[in-house]
Formats: structure tokens, sequence, C-alpha cells
């Protein structure tokens, strides 16, 4: 049965959609949650040789269209906020809100694109485990260690070839920036302090270029703030879908309350 509007997860590099559980425990009963795996994470289907983040963005239209939600509000946090940037400009039809975290909407300056062909290269090489056991600065210096190792179990899950693939799709993004005067929907910008990956300082500047946005700053989480800040993080999204003409009775309306891909 079409659903009006429902909530929409775009998970970070290199993770898959669990990361959202959180999220999803907390909002499944209010309104349709979509958490999808991108290609190549989770199981699904391989991305290829590189996961644009426009082909992700398609992805994640064919995946509300499969819900049969009519609009979506969509959340990206770093790599999630690359392809949720992606969406609002070719599927804007299809947008009721947008929620940009921890992420920001310049391209890779050619030190960071060679960056990323190298990792692609080791990990086709070598496989996760170098990852896995030392992730990037995902999380702050005083991120529990159990929280630690849940990251590093979910890198591990992860096939190398789809890691490398969607760090080739990173380095070739193009720059929106410009693209943000476009947006005409409810937006909010959540960046968190202890965020060295993306640091406040990148992120702010999109609420002042996106017309009407909100900026959240969340003191101490670090990168992956939807995790490390998770009452904090669903605080500010539940106050957010207030603004975006959300009905937050709607559990039930979608099978089971909750759709994965």
């Amino acid at each position: 049965m079409p659903v009006d509007a429902g909530l929409v997860l775009i998970h970070a590099f290199p993770l898959d959609s669990s990361m959202w559980g959180p999220q999803v425990m907390a909002f499944r009963h209010d309104l349709p949650v979509l958490a999808s795996d991108m290609p190549g994470f989770g199981g699904t289907m391989d991305a290829g040789a590189v996961m644009g983040m426009e082909a992700a963005a398609d992805y994640v239209a064919y995946n509300i269209r499969f819900a049969e939600m009519n609009k979506a509000v969509v959340v990206g946090l770093s790599m999630g906020g690359y392809i949720a940037l992606a969406f609002a400009k070719k599927y804007p039809h299809l947008l009721a809100g947008l929620v940009l975290a921890n992420t920001r909407s310049g391209a890779d300056a050619d030190a960071a694109k060679e960056n990323r062909k190298a990792l692609a290269a080791r990990l086709r090489a070598e496989g996760t485990g170098f990852l896995a056991d030392s992730p990037p600065p995902l999380l702050s210096a005083n991120a529990p260690a159990a929280l630690l190792e849940r990251v590093k179990a979910t890198i591990r899950r992860q096939p190398a070839e789809a890691i490398a693939a969607a760090a080739l799709g990173m380095g070739e993004r193009p720059d929106l920036t410009l693209e943000l005067a476009n947006i005409k929907v409810p937006t909010l910008v959540i960046t968190s302090t202890g965020d060295t990956l993306i640091p406040p300082d990148v992120s702010k500047p999109m609420s002042e270029q996106i017309p009407g946005a909100q900026l959240a700053v969340i003191e101490g989480a670090g990168h992956l703030s939807n995790l490390e800040a998770t009452d904090e993080f669903n605080r500010l999204l539940r106050e957010f879908l207030k603004t975006c003409d959300i009905d937050l009775t709607l559990g039930g309306t979608s099978p089971g309350g909750e759709a994965r891909g």
C-alpha cells in the first residue's frame, strides 16, 4: 500500500545499513523506515568496478519506489551524504526533506583522489582485514571500546570489492556546492565537534548555502555521530521531521513497519 512519506537512511563508508540500527528502532513505529545497503555492501549485488554516487542515488530512488513511498526524508551520513546530495539533484520530486550529517558538498582534492585509488588497489590485493584492523577515525578518541569493535566488525563483513568500488566512486564525485542553492525542501545539516574526518568547519557552510537550512552541532561525537551520540542524533531527527510536514503516526502503513534493502 503506497504511503505518503517515509524516512530513508543512507550509510557511511565503509559500513553498511546496520549502522542505522538505533535510528530504525527509534522511528520504525512512527513512519516507514528504509535503511538500504548500497550496491555491493551488506550482501547486495556487486556495484561493478566503480560505485558512482549518482548510480547509488538511482539505487536509492529504486528502493523508495519499491517500498511504495511517494516521497522521503533522506538522511545521509558521510558517503551517504554524497549520495543524498546526488539524489536531491536528480530526484527532487521524491524529496520531502534532507539531512546531511558529517558530510560535505565539495569534490576531493587531487591528493585525496590518489589516496582513494591506492586504497582501492590495496583492498583488491589484500582484502578488508587491514582496513578493519586500522580503520579511519570514524569515532572520537573518547568513544567506547565496544563501539569501536562493532565498527571494525562491520567493516570486516564488507566485500573488499564493494569498499574499493565505493572509494573510487567517491573520488570521482563532482563538486555539488553550486547545487545547494537549488534545494527547496527543509534541510538539516548535522556536524560534531569530535569529527576529524569531516570537521565542523567543512560541513557548516552547507547550512548557509542551502535556503532555510538548519544547523546542529553535536558536542564531543566523532564522525559516526548517529552511533556515538544516538540520543542527541535521534532527538534532532525527530524535531526535524516535524518541520517536514510528516505525519509521525504512520506506523504499520508499510509492510512490517520497516523496509530494508
